[in-house]
């Protein structure tokens, strides 16, 4: 499977695009693009993978990804309902000498360091988070002034986390994508039993000891970890269709509902009946 090339044309009036929940949780889409992008995407968790880095979100995601970084799409095996605000900007969608402004010298900054990779939390993620769910209501003058009031407030942010220790560029990662696709495929038909890493590390066409070095290098946790993550997702989204905690928890593979509270608790912060309570209220 070869990465794809993403084409992307302003919105009509406008010098960049915002593009709406595209609705591709059943499409593992590894692609890249010239353009700039900020996405924010709102729902039960998901996969976080921008070049090499790879790893879990909970709740929402913010990110700010430099041109030409391979990425996932945020909704890839979401099952629940997620929203998402993505707006693509070309680094010149203002004119060549736009960030070469001494008022922009944050901004230029940032979209230096956009080039590898950046995650958002706190604060900033939820100012950018609901700016962002504005702007398309707004006309695209308003929208501009907003889209720059974004970049100051990530520029200027201490909530911001480098994906990637290295630049990405355009780095096609293709035998890396294959083997984190046949991982998420193998872990998304199987989170509901026992996780068996000789099975995945085979599918991979690696030895055990050698997938395990790769996937922690690629994850940033091990292969168990990551597994774990997606069945508390899972089960996030069984909590929020009203299931009860019991059958949520045999339903994505834990024998031991103890170990489950436990689990839940350290990924999520609260125990599944906090969890289910709270936003079922």
């Amino acid at each position: 499977m070869k990465i794809i090339r993403e084409d992307i044309h302003p919105n009509e009036g406008s010098s960049f695009k915002i593009l709406l929940t595209p609705g591709l949780n059943d499409t593992f889409l590894w692609h890249f693009h010239p353009e700039y992008e900020i996405v924010f995407v709102e729902g039960s968790g998901g996969t976080r993978h921008v070049g090499a880095h790879t790893s879990i979100y909970e709740g929402s995601d913010l990110v700010f990804i430099g041109p030409n970084i391979p990425h996932l799409n945020f909704d890839y095996g979401v099952r629940t309902q997620c929203e998402q605000v993505i707006v693509q900007m070309r680094e010149d969608f203002l004119g060549k000498e736009f960030l070469l402004a001494p008022e922009l010298q944050s901004i230029r900054k940032l979209f230096e360091m956009s080039h590898h990779g950046l995650s958002f939390t706190g604060e900033t993620k939820r100012i950018v988070g609901e700016k962002l769910k504005q702007m398309p209501l707004l006309a695209p003058f308003e929208q501009l002034l907003m889209l720059l009031g974004i970049l100051k407030t990530m520029a200027e942010s201490a909530d911001a986390t480098v994906l990637n220790p290295k630049p990405v560029g355009s780095k096609p990662f293709q035998k890396e994508q294959l083997r984190m696709q046949q991982v998420y495929t193998y872990v998304e038909t199987h989170f509901d039993r026992t996780p068996d890493v000789n099975a995945v590390a085979a599918a991979a066409n690696l030895t055990t000891p050698a997938f395990c070095r790769f996937f922690k290098a690629n994850a940033r946790m091990t292969f168990t970890d990551f597994v774990n993550q997606y069945r508390i997702n899972q089960a996030k989204n069984l909590l929020l269709q009203d299931r009860s905690v019991s059958e949520t928890c045999f339903a994505v593979g834990f024998e031991s509902l103890s170990y489950f509270n436990k689990l839940f608790r350290k990924i999520v912060d609260e125990n599944p009946s906090e969890f289910k309570k709270r936003h079922l209220l």
